[in-house]
């Protein structure tokens, strides 16, 4: 992967094109030139939004990270409720709204960051061109989406140093014609540095293809790993999030070659129990998922000395996301 994906942070609000401009881009012909020249030129899907934070303490071992694709996040209070009753020094999401009209024109991750007193890097991931899908209609408050934005966010109790977005891929899968969603953007990671009080640990939160199978998801990883090699060079690193595993290989994990591809480079996998999985029903995804093991830490350098799974369910039974949470706990670095 050339650097040239590799996106720098910025510390303003990002801030959307015109709904003028989302309207021209809506009747663009769908096609890959096109979705490249709009990706090209829009200046939202080309930096982080990253602000400025109060200089704090590094965090200390051992540390509890979690990763959790939100679902566009519907229930702010809730969710930041479950990761701090879980105690997460950091957290790498996914799939989070920000200025969507189907989760009340909320910055969601930047929202979330402000309950639990942490920092934030946000990028987006897609714009959204249309509120959404039938099911998304029901909880629109507007006709228009503030921003449209969906992305991927990193938190954390400390300060995050050189924050950069990733973009893993050129291609316009949610710009075809066939598409169910009108979007413009390509799957991304946000990734950045923390200290910690036995030095530097590379973050990175990642959202892996959904319309692919194995071999493009490992074109994906084999990218990122590429760019993080470059960027984090002999920190500890921990990749965390939703990789779509057993997408198209009727929810079998294991033909998942990213794996490999990711041990090659000296990366161990964590998700909890292997039997366990990590989707279930909820407001939006009301038929049955049970059947995937989407999410996992990646990690290199680290000891990791527990990880599991915990139910995305608030003490009075909302679900707040058709993802369960996986949570791990760095004791270290590696010696």
């Amino acid at each position: 992967m050339s650097l040239d994906a590799v996106k720098p942070a910025q510390p303003m609000p990002l801030r959307g094109p015109s709904q003028d401009e989302r309207a021209a881009l809506l009747a663009l012909e769908r096609n890959e030139a096109n979705h490249a020249a709009a990706l090209a030129g829009l200046d939202c899907l080309q930096r982080v939004e990253a602000p400025a934070s109060a200089l704090l303490e590094p965090l200390s071992f051992p540390l509890t990270i979690a990763t959790w694709n939100l679902e566009r996040c519907y229930a702010v209070e809730a969710s930041a409720a479950l990761l701090a009753r879980e105690g997460a020094d950091i957290a790498l999401l996914s799939e989070v709204d920000n200025g969507m009209a189907r989760t009340g024109q909320r910055h969601t991750a930047a929202e979330i960051a402000g309950l639990l007193d942490m920092g934030h890097a946000f990028g987006v991931e897609f714009l959204e061109l249309e509120l959404g899908d039938a099911m998304e209609l029901q909880f629109c408050t507007d006709d228009v989406n503030l921003h449209g934005f969906h992305g991927n966010a990193l938190l954390a109790r400390t300060g995050l140093q050189a924050p950069v977005m990733i973009r893993l891929e050129a291609h316009g899968h949610w710009f075809r014609p066939d598409s169910p969603a009108h979007r413009i953007g390509t799957r991304c990671a946000i990734a950045a540095v923390a200290m910690t009080t036995a030095g530097p640990l590379y973050l990175v939160s990642v959202h892996l293809e959904s319309a692919a199978k194995a071999d493009y998801r490992e074109q994906q990883m084999a990218g990122l790993i590429a760019a993080v090699e470059k960027m984090a060079g002999t920190m500890p690193v921990v990749i965390g999030g939703d990789l779509n595993t057993g997408v198209g290989h009727a929810g079998d994990f294991e033909q998942e070659t990213l794996f490999a591809l990711a041990a090659r480079h000296g990366f161990e996998r964590h998700s909890g129990a292997l039997d366990q999985m990590t989707t279930r029903t909820s407001r939006l995804s009301r038929a049955p998922k049970t059947g995937y093991k989407l999410d996992w830490f990646l990690t290199r350098g680290v000891v990791v000395s527990e990880s599991r799974i915990v139910p995305a369910v608030a003490p009075d039974g909302e679900v707040l996301s058709d993802h369960d949470m996986v949570v791990a706990t760095i004791g270290g670095f590696e010696r």
